[in-house]
C-alpha cells in the first residue's frame, strides 16, 4: 500500500483485554479509550498490531462478551472517516469478518509492507518470525488450519472460551518475566529477522508488537526497527509524523 498522509500515523499493540480478570482488563480498557480520543482529532491512520484480546474467536452468530467500549470506539473513529489497520496476533488470530463488516478494518494474518510518504515499513504482530520456537511455529500451523478452527467452532462457547482463556493464563505464566529486559542484539529474535529482510531490500522502519518491550533500535544507518511495547505496563505506542517515527509513552 502507498500513501501520502499529512496528519501523524499511530501504532500501538498488545492490549490483552481480559486478562488477567475483569477489573484490571476494564481499566486498561477505558485507559486506551482515553488515548484514541485524544488523538482522533489529528490522526490520519492508525495500526493496531495485534493482541488486542487475550483470546478472541469469532463463532457464525456468536462473538465474546465484553470489550464494547472498545469496539464502539473503533467504529466512531472509522465512521469518522479515521483509517483503521489490525494485524492478527497469537492470541487473538481466529477472526474471521467481524471487524471487517461491523467495524470497516482492515485485518491481516501476515505481515505487510506500506510505503507512507517515501518511506517504506514493514509491519507485523512479530509471532513466530526469526529463528528458534520451533514448537509454537508448529502450533501455529494448527491453530490457522480451516478444519481445527472449525472443529473448535463445534464447541458449546461455554466450553471452548473457558478452555482457551486457561491456555492463554498458562502462556503468560510460561513467558514470566522475559518480555522485561533486553536480550541483547544477537538474542532478539525480531532483530534478527529484520537484518535478514535488510538483506534483500530496504525498508526504513520495521513496526512490530507481541515482545511487550519497548525498543527503537538502530538496524543500520538507514533502517530502525521499533517495537511498541504494550498496554498491560508500559502503555506505550509509537507515531509517524510524517518525516519520522517516535516512540513514546501515554501517561
Amino acid at each position: 500500500m502507498q500513501a501520502s498522509v499529512t496528519n501523524p500515523v499511530y501504532f500501538l499493540s498488545d492490549f490483552h483485554l481480559g486478562a488477567p480478570d475483569y477489573e484490571s482488563s476494564l481499566l486498561r480498557e477505558k485507559k486506551i479509550i482515553a488515548f484514541l480520543d485524544s488523538i482522533k482529532h489529528n490522526a490520519s491512520t492508525i495500526f493496531i498490531m495485534g493482541d488486542m484480546f487475550d483470546f478472541w474467536y469469532e463463532y457464525k452468530k456468536v462473538v465474546p462478551k465484553g470489550f464494547v467500549r472498545l469496539l464502539g470506539k473503533l467504529a466512531e473513529l472509522t465512521d469518522a472517516g479515521i483509517s483503521i489497520h489490525f494485524f492478527v496476533g497469537n492470541h487473538d488470530m481466529w477472526m474471521t469478518d467481524y471487524f471487517q463488516k461491523e467495524l470497516n478494518i482492515k485485518v491481516y494474518f501476515h505481515p505487510q509492507t506500506f510505503q507512507i510518504n517515501q518511506k517504506k515499513f514493514f509491519i507485523g504482530h512479530g509471532d513466530g518470525l526469526g529463528p528458534g520456537d520451533h514448537g509454537y511455529k508448529f502450533i501455529k500451523k494448527i491453530f490457522r488450519n480451516k478444519i481445527c478452527q472449525w472443529l473448535f467452532g463445534q464447541m458449546h462457547p461455554t466450553f471452548g472460551l473457558g478452555l482457551a482463556n486457561y491456555f492463554s493464563r498458562k502462556s503468560r505464566e510460561k513467558t514470566g518475566t522475559s518480555d522485561e529486559f533486553f536480550m541483547g542484539e544477537e538474542n532478539e529474535w525480531l532483530i534478527i529477522y529484520s537484518k535478514e529482510i535488510l538483506q534483500k531490500e530496504h525498508f526504513d522502519f520495521f513496526i512490530f508488537g507481541h515482545r511487550h518491550l519497548p525498543l527503537d533500535f538502530q538496524l543500520n544507518t538507514s533502517s530502525r526497527y521499533i517495537n511498541l511495547g504494550d498496554w498491560i505496563r508500559n502503555f506505550t505506542y509509537a507515531f509517524f509524523d510524517g518525516t519520522d517515527m517516535h516512540l513514546k509513552k501515554w501517561e
